[in-house]
């Protein structure tokens, strides 16, 4: 017997041990999966990459995805709070696009930067300022990474959020990639609409609630053939990036290809050129490039690339064995990514060099009536802009493009409210249809209306050129379509 009352004591132990293993076992595997969790968290939403160590997702401003961006990130946050404890009526907009840029990116801080400030400028106006109306707007910022390597996660987060945060539109999304179609696609089929405020790719569009704010490239290389052609030039050669996903630099060569030729007197001396800017071999393509074309000696040449790319064709065409010939380059709007230091680089290559902007704060002094006021005048010199950020120029565009995205979603959610319908982003996207006439946006680039494809109507596009000290000038405004 005593035998057997050691057997089962010893069995007892057993167990007992057994569960005090699985025990201490769940604990460690519960506070590993809380250590985890707050080792990938940066904020709530938002969430550490462990491939980049960059942190994305969304954030109401309590969380500041760069530096630099901390400035114009607490102004949109103490808006956000100022608001929610105000208990008015408000939805929530979200400006999304990369906001941690490594140099495999085509924007550039400043030009990202310049972004979110008109973002804010567009929820003040709404709030508190001269278009303030209901309801008003909560702004959150998405950041989708470097080269929106993670827009699904990102995208994930902002549909989360369409209930418990009254989110009902996005605005904003980046370049013309393909991962940011992928991502407008998949907001659009998860009922909330979008405004693009910089994506110009002419083949995106026909997408449920979405509009752009932005010239199409189709638009952009109309003006420009337009303006090269009343300036006389008799002979063009297009070069392009050929690189895989670049929808900008594809639909931009294409466009500006059909659109400058005309009856003999103006043409394209030979096919394209073109380089591929996700090679290794790219900055050797293009130096190759400004050689060969020493054999055609166009009038102009149309560069169909990114910014960045196009300061590196510069320094090449620069340094052309043909130096008696003149050429202007003609470019598209990614160039106003690039900093004031590579536009003033760009510059001292002693080329001409015009590109199509996106807009700009002169582009209405002749023609003060085609512009709202208010709008224009929080641009100019000791106003808004100038007293909240006065450390940054905003003749790039960017800021005007991401405040008449912002505001076209606030009119749209304004709009809205106006009938019998909850706002949503699906209702929000239906009004996009009924800006026209006296419900037209009144953006800082001109007052806004949008066809059934989602493109603007009658959208004029300023004509801009580089001068030594990196500040783009003012030349013209052109209507592409006449």
């Amino acid at each position: 017997m005593p035998g057997r009352r050691i057997s089962l004591l010893a069995v007892k132990r057993a167990v007992t041990a057994a569960v005090v293993l699985a025990v201490l076992a769940g604990v460690s595997i519960v506070l590993w999966d809380w250590y985890a969790e707050r080792r990938s968290r940066c904020a709530d939403g938002v969430t550490r990459m462990e491939a980049t160590g960059e942190c994305v997702g969304v954030t109401d401003g309590s969380h500041v995805f760069e530096g630099h961006l901390k400035e114009v990130t607490e102004k949109i946050a103490a808006e956000n709070e100022k608001l929610v404890e105000s208990g008015e009526p408000y939805v929530s907009i979200a400006y999304m696009t990369s906001f941690t840029l490594r140099g495999s990116d085509s924007n550039s801080k400043e030009s990202v930067r310049h972004e979110l400030q008109g973002a804010y400028l567009a929820q003040y106006r709404g709030n508190r300022g001269d278009l303030r109306g209901v309801p008003r707007v909560r702004l959150l910022i998405a950041n989708v990474g470097s080269e929106s390597r993670y827009w699904e996660h990102t995208v994930r987060e902002l549909v989360a959020r369409k209930e418990k945060e009254r989110l009902v539109a996005v605005t904003g999304l980046g370049p013309s990639t393909t991962r940011n179609l992928a991502a407008l696609r998949e907001l659009s089929e998860q009922g909330l609409a979008t405004v693009a405020g910089a994506m110009t790719a002419t083949s995106i569009g026909d997408e449920e609630g979405f509009v752009r704010v932005a010239p199409t490239n189709r638009d952009e290389a109309r003006a420009a053939a337009r303006y090269l052609r009343r300036e006389r030039i008799a002979t063009a050669v297009v070069v392009k990036d050929a690189a895989r996903h670049n929808l900008y630099a594809e639909t931009l060569s294409e466009d500006f290809a059909a659109e400058f030729p005309r009856k003999g007197r103006h043409e394209l001396v030979t096919e394209a050129r073109t380089f591929d800017s996700s090679k290794a071999a790219w900055e050797t393509e293009l130096a190759f490039i400004a050689q060969q074309l020493c054999h055609h000696e166009p009038a102009a040449v149309y560069f169909a690339g990114r910014g960045k790319h196009l300061t590196h064709f510069l320094d090449r065409l620069a340094n052309r064995p043909c130096t008696d010939w003149n050429v202007t380059v003609m470019t598209g709007d990614d160039t106003t990514n690039l900093t004031k230091e590579q536009l003033t680089d760009a510059a001292r290559s002693g080329i001409r060099v015009l590109y199509t902007g996106l807009a700009h704060p002169d582009m209405w002094s002749d023609h003060p009536d085609r512009v709202s006021q208010p709008s224009i005048r929080a641009f100019r010199e000791g106003d808004l802009m100038d007293r909240w950020f006065p450390s940054d120029r905003h003749g790039d565009g960017q800021a005007m493009m991401a405040h008449d995205a912002v505001l076209t979603a606030a009119v749209g959610a304004q709009m809205a409210a106006g009938g019998e319908s909850e706002v949503t982003g699906e209702t929000v996207g239906t009004m996009f249809r009924q800006m026209h006439g006296e419900q037209r946006v009144p953006g800082t680039s001109g007052f806004l209306s949008f066809r059934n494809d989602g493109n603007p109507a009658e959208r004029a596009v300023p004509i801009l050129e580089l001068r030594p000290d990196g500040n783009p000038v003012f030349v013209e405004v052109v209507f592409p379509r006449g």
